[in-house]
């Protein structure tokens, strides 16, 4: 499983995903996992992830212990899988990353419609007035089936 470069296969795979779980690591040295919502920049190695108006731990977006970790050591991981009970259609897409937090009105052109028109739930947030993270990927490793859907979409009920 060689760390390669964003391809088409490995695109294909994350560009549709529902969700994907962000790792930073926090003061401790300590892994720190949370699933996220996301668009995949269609020109460049680029994902973006809002700081949405779900419900957090703390009202200050950027004050989530995510931020502060991504400010301390913006080196980041991420994960995609499919599950399914036919395991001849396993699969997971692991990525590195650096982020970066970015200003309400300073993300990549475009990012607030993907999201809106990847997650209808965001039609009454207010993206335009929330930080982003913008992660830039650096390599990604991958195992199984990359075909098809990720999230064990493809699977039924």
């Amino acid at each position: 499983m060689p760390i390669t470069q964003l391809g088409p296969r490995e695109r294909a795979f994350l560009g549709p995903a529902r969700r994907a779980v962000l790792a930073t690591i926090d003061p401790a040295g300590r892994p720190r996992l949370v699933p996220i919502c996301f668009v995949l920049d269609p020109r460049e190695p680029l994902l973006v992830t809002p700081l949405d108006d779900k419900p957090k731990a703390r009202d200050d977006p950027l004050d989530l212990a995510r931020v502060r970790d991504i400010r301390e050591r913006p080196e980041v991981a991420l994960l995609v899988d499919r599950w399914s009970e036919d395991w001849t259609r396993l699969a997971w897409l692991r990525l590195a990353g650096t982020a970066r937090i970015v200003d309400p009105g300073e993300g990549p052109d475009g990012a607030i419609e993907a999201l809106r028109a990847k997650y209808p739930q965001y039609a009454t947030h207010r993206l335009e007035a929330r930080p982003l993270i913008a992660i830039s990927i650096t390599g990604a490793t991958s195992w199984g089936a990359l075909d098809g859907a990720p999230d064990g979409e493809d699977e039924p009920g």
